[in-house]
């Protein structure tokens, strides 16, 4: 499974149109399970980016990859991975709030709230933002 469209550090990326998901919990046997996995995926992915680990990161990432950021700006795979692995970048452990999976047929999207921060050329920041991922 690897993530084809993500929040990276804030994504504005509307859902409206799909059908409703079932809102409590998956409703099958199988779909605890996926979300299970997709929930283990999702946390190893933030221990990635925390660490720095490029190639734990780009594993996670489709070669279609798209981050679209809260000025309408976009990154593809290579530019993402650009930006999360610079020297420059320091990530503190973060947090990540409202994590839900819902499914749609043979497709699963996850959506949370992150708490993130950390440094960026020794300047301190803090950023909160809201991510939809897409497998």
């Amino acid at each position: 499974m690897k993530r084809i469209l993500t929040a990276g550090l804030a994504l504005a990326f509307a859902v409206g149109a799909l059908a409703s998901p079932a809102e409590v919990a998956p409703a099958t046997h199988a779909e605890a399970e996926m979300a299970a996995k997709l929930r283990t995926q999702a946390d190893a992915w933030d221990a990635a980016i925390v660490r720095n680990d490029r190639a734990a990161i780009a594993a996670n990432m489709s070669e279609g990859f798209l981050q679209i950021g809260s000025d309408g700006g976009t990154a593809d795979k290579a530019k993402f991975l650009e930006a999360i692995t610079a020297d420059k970048l320091v990530i503190e452990p973060y947090t990540v709030e409202e994590f839900r999976v819902r499914f749609y047929g043979d497709t699963a999207l996850i959506t949370g709230r992150t708490d993130m921060h950390g440094s960026w050329d020794g300047k301190p920041f803090h950023s909160h933002y809201r991510f939809t991922d897409t497998y």
